[in-house]
């Protein structure tokens, strides 16, 4: 009788499990046109929520937000929107300059992005420490939208980097295009500081290689040298802690090496504005 009942139970739990594997939990989707209609459903939400927030700013901070919206693309500006609602801080943050302070913008890509904010932590209350609005790509795109990211006003110091976007560029190209776009950047009357791009990994899939780097980084520092333009050695700063500090199989940091970098960086800024 036991065996019997102990048979009914199995074949009764059994029979849950089996109904339960074949129906998903109430409310996700069962196909992907479910899952397209409620992604749909949800950046309406979100776009809403957004264009709700952006209504309530000053015009100033506006204009700030339209410029976004036409330079971050269709992977960031989704992920600005949603940290902007949220009420989160990000390294595209509205900056309200203080007049006595020293202007500077940071122009780069994702790595320059992520250690936007430990750089203004580092200058809090020494400088205004604004960001291009995009994240910059290789010098190509550079050249396409540099006037954007000057903007109209007025800079005491620009610091810079091209490099792990232009990984594939020949070099004779990427030392034209940086050319020019130093020649853009002095009609601004700012003082100059590059940044050497920090190392890549040999990636398991084979999308980034370590060799391009340093070949680049070579490339930039003979530019800089013909301009008198002041090098941050990030590459060198950041090689001994490439084991703790960069994720692996990547090119990106975790927050220990973008704290490092943003102090690294902050302290160039520092010393290019005190010449």
């Amino acid at each position: 009788m036991k065996l019997v009942l102990a048979s009914t139970l199995f074949v009764l739990q059994a029979a849950s499990l089996a109904q339960t594997s074949t129906h998903p939990p109430k409310g996700e989707p069962t196909n992907a046109t479910e899952a397209a209609a409620q992604k749909a459903k949800a950046d309406a939400v979100v776009e809403e929520k957004y264009q709700a927030f952006v209504a309530k700013l000053p015009p100033d901070q506006q204009a700030w937000e339209r410029v976004l919206q036409d330079q971050l693309g269709g992977f960031y500006l989704p992920i600005h929107k949603r940290e902007k609602i949220a009420g989160r801080s990000s390294a595209w943050d509205f900056v309200q300059d203080d007049p006595k302070l020293p202007r500077v913008l940071l122009i780069g890509d994702s790595v320059s992005r992520g250690y936007t904010q430990a750089v203004r932590r580092a200058l809090a209350d020494k400088v205004n420490v604004h960001r291009a609005p995009a994240n910059c790509g290789p010098t190509a795109s550079g050249l396409k939208n540099i006037d954007v990211w000057l903007g109209d006003g007025k800079w005491d110091l620009i610091h810079f980097n091209f490099g792990i976007h232009d990984r594939n560029t020949p070099v004779a190209d990427y030392q034209q295009r940086l050319e020019q776009l130093i020649e853009r950047m002095k009609k601004t009357g700012a003082k100059l500081v590059w940044a050497s791009s920090t190392p890549c990994p040999d990636t398991k899939d084979g999308k980034y290689k370590a060799a391009p780097i340093p070949e680049r980084n070579a490339a930039a520092a003979e530019v800089m040298k013909k301009h008198g333009i002041a090098i941050d050695d990030l590459f060198t700063a950041i090689t001994p802690h490439l084991a703790t500090m960069q994720n692996p199989d990547d090119v990106h940091f975790n927050a220990q090496g973008y704290d490092f970098l943003g102090e690294t960086v902050a302290q160039a800024i520092t010393s290019a504005l005190n010449r």
